[in-house]
C-alpha cells in the first residue's frame, strides 16, 4: 500500500470523524475516541462520551466496488436488533456513509474459541437461529451472482486472479446449480458470519456486522461460517445437528457445498480489496489461503464425494 495514499486516507478520515461527532447530538460530551483494529473494509471506532460507550463504523470509499448496500445494511441493523441478537442503532449518517450503534460489553469470538470450546456450538447456533427466525432482511444476498460480479469486475480492470481460477468455476457452477434446483426458504442472514462478528457478553452472543445481510438460505450462512473457522468435516456435521436440531445429512452436504463455493468467491473479494482498499492488509495472502484451501478440495477427492452426496440428498 502506498505510504503517501494511508496518510491522505488517514486526514480524510479524520475530518469525517470531526464532522460525525459534531452532527450527533449524543456524542456532544466525547471524552475518548478509541481506534478498533480488524475491519477490513471500514475503519471502527469506540467513542466514549461522559454518559455512553458508542461503536463508529466508517466506511471506506470505494466499497460500492464490493456491492454493498448500506442503506439495506442501516435497516438490517435495526431489523437485528429487534431479532434480540444485533446492538442497537443510534445513529445513521447516510450521506457520509457512518453508522453508529450502542457499545457492546462483550467478548469479541476468535476462532480458537470455537475449536477449543465446541460446547459453544448452541449458543452460536441459538443466537443464529434468533435472526434467522427475525423480521425479514432488506435485499436478497445472491452469493454465485456476486461472486460472478466480482469475477468480472477483476476480469475487466486486470486485478491479480490466481493461476488456473476461472478454469476452476465450471465445478464450483455445478454444486451452484444443484443447490438451485432444491431451494431453502430464504431467512435473513448476516452473511459474513467470522468468528469476530461473534460477541459473548456471559448471558447471550451477539452478532454484530450487517453489511452483506440480506435474505438467503440459512445453509449459506453456516457454510459460510464453517469455511471462515475452518471446521473439520466433523464440526460442520456436529454445528448442523445444533442448528437444524437433528442429523440430517442432506444440510451438512448443503452446507459443506457452499463452504466451497464461498470460499472459491471470496478470493475474487481479496483481489478487488487489495487495489481500492487504503486498509494496510495483505489482502492477496489473505485470498490466496482460501484460494489453496480449495484447490486442496478439489483435488484429494473431495469435492468428487460431495457432488455425489449432494446430488444423492437434494
Amino acid at each position: 500500500m502506498d505510504k503517501k495514499r494511508v496518510d491522505i486516507a488517514k486526514s480524510e478520515a479524520d475530518s469525517r470523524i470531526k464532522s460525525a461527532i459534531s452532527r450527533i447530538p449524543l456524542l456532544k460530551n466525547t471524552t475518548k475516541i478509541i481506534p478498533i483494529d480488524g475491519g477490513l473494509t471500514n475503519m471502527n471506532l469506540r467513542i466514549d462520551t461522559e454518559e455512553n460507550s458508542y461503536f463508529m463504523r466508517l466506511s471506506e470509499p470505494g466499497s460500492e466496488f464490493l456491492c454493498i448496500d448500506r442503506k439495506n445494511e442501516k435497516i438490517n441493523t435495526e431489523r437485528a436488533h429487534i431479532a434480540g441478537v444485533g446492538p442497537e442503532l443510534i445513529a445513521w449518517l447516510e450521506e457520509e456513509k457512518i453508522l453508529l450503534v450502542r457499545w457492546l460489553d462483550a467478548k469479541t469470538l476468535h476462532i480458537e474459541d470455537f475449536h477449543s470450546h465446541p460446547s459453544i456450538f448452541d449458543k452460536i447456533t441459538f443466537a443464529i437461529r434468533k435472526l434467522h427466525l427475525g423480521p425479514n432482511f432488506e435485499g436478497r444476498f445472491d452469493f454465485p451472482a456476486l461472486r460472478k460480479n466480482y469475477l468480472s469486475r477483476a476480469l475487466s480492470s486486470n486485478y491479480f486472479i490466481p493461476e488456473g481460477y476461472c478454469e476452476m468455476e465450471s465445478k464450483i457452477i455445478a454444486l451452484e446449480k444443484i443447490i438451485a434446483s432444491n431451494p431453502e426458504l430464504l431467512v435473513p442472514c448476516n452473511n459474513d458470519l467470522l468468528a469476530e462478528n461473534f460477541m459473548d457478553d456471559g448471558l447471550k452472543i451477539w452478532i454484530i456486522d450487517y453489511e452483506y445481510s440480506g435474505q438467503n438460505e440459512a445453509s449459506f450462512e453456516i457454510g459460510n461460517l464453517t469455511s471462515e473457522i475452518s471446521f473439520s468435516q466433523t464440526e460442520i456435521e456436529m454445528f448442523c445437528e445444533s442448528y437444524w436440531g437433528e442429523k440430517i445429512p442432506a444440510k451438512v452436504y448443503r452446507a459443506m457445498a457452499w463452504s466451497l463455493i464461498a470460499r472459491y468467491g471470496w478470493v475474487m473479494w481479496a483481489s478487488i480489496q487489495e487495489f481500492i482498499s487504503p486498509i494496510q492488509f495483505d489482502f492477496r495472502t489473505w485470498g490466496l489461503k482460501k484460494w489453496h484451501s480449495v484447490l486442496e478440495d478439489m483435488t484429494n477427492g473431495h469435492y468428487e464425494n460431495l457432488l455425489k452426496n449432494l446430488k444423492e440428498t437434494n
